[in-house]
């Protein structure tokens, strides 16, 4: 493979695949399930809003996750994520399967580190592509330039970078017409309640939320469903240990590559 080549297979693979460990992409599901009738419909709101409140006060979580969009993709991720004051943290996201995971071993990076900064999103690819890059180690995804450089679309993204955190998926399962209190569960020995229903996506589509939530009123568990352009997408994400101290360091400006730098480079 090229540098070039090489360097725009990264450009393209490290952002998407980082947003997909925070959080489901867009998708389209099937028709809603029927309402469960135990619970009136403004029961299950106040409860919805108690864990809207609470987790999003807790401020930080460690999170891992699970996710596969049809033959493109299947990765986990997991570390620690802060939202106080835009989201901090850092993931370790591995590449489990599909072209996506083939693409990066191609790089001599089967497992990528992410850092997340209020102004930045940073991408540590490994010797491999850093020995096709000048010897730089990161890629540095400034959302400004994002929004510069890719018009609506990196705007998009840069939003739901700045904007991801647990809590927001308890925010869209609001906005569903048909969300409903399901049963009490057990999710890895603790006692939640399990809350489910579609929300819309970009444009008309849809996708279903499932969520599960402690007796604190925090998110334990998170499954999203639906169906991409490339393929069925299926994600679940685990908290706990909210409230844990969260330290996201900015990589060495020496070691660093910048997007729009290696765009210009690209000839892009």
């Amino acid at each position: 493979m090229t540098r070039t080549r090489a360097r725009g297979s990264a450009l393209r693979i490290a952002l998407p695949a980082a947003l997909a460990a925070l959080a489901g992409c867009t998708a389209t599901s099937g028709a809603p399930a029927e309402p469960d009738r135990k619970a009136p419909a403004r029961a299950v709101t106040e409860a919805l809003r108690a864990v809207e409140r609470s987790t999003a006060r807790a401020e930080s979580a460690r999170v891992e996750s699970t996710t596969t969009v049809g033959s493109t993709l299947s990765m986990t991720s997991g570390g620690a994520l802060a939202w106080r004051d835009g989201l901090t943290g850092t993931l370790r996201i591995r590449y489990t399967g599909g072209t996506t995971a083939e693409t990066m071993r191609a790089l001599g990076a089967t497992s990528m580190e992410a850092r997340y900064l209020p102004d930045a999103y940073y991408a540590r690819m490994g010797d491999a592509f850093a020995r096709r890059t000048g010897g730089k180690h990161w890629i540095k995804y400034a959302y400004d330039d994002l929004e510069r450089l890719a018009g609506s679309s990196g705007a998009d993204l840069a939003a739901q970078m700045r904007g991801t955190a647990p809590h927001t998926s308890v925010k869209r399962l609001l906005s569903a017409s048909d969300v409903r209190r399901v049963d009490v569960e057990a999710v890895r020995g603790t006692r939640t309640t399990h809350y489910s229903g579609t929300v819309p996506g970009a444009g008309a589509t849809e996708q279903s939320v499932d969520i599960w939530v402690d007796g604190r009123s925090l998110l334990v568990k998170k499954v999203e469903k639906g169906l991409t352009a490339t393929g069925r997408l299926t994600q679940t994400a685990y908290y706990r240990d909210y409230g844990v101290k969260v330290v996201a360091a900015r990589p060495p400006a020496a070691d660093t590559a910048d997007l729009k730098d290696l765009l210009e480079k690209k000839g892009s």
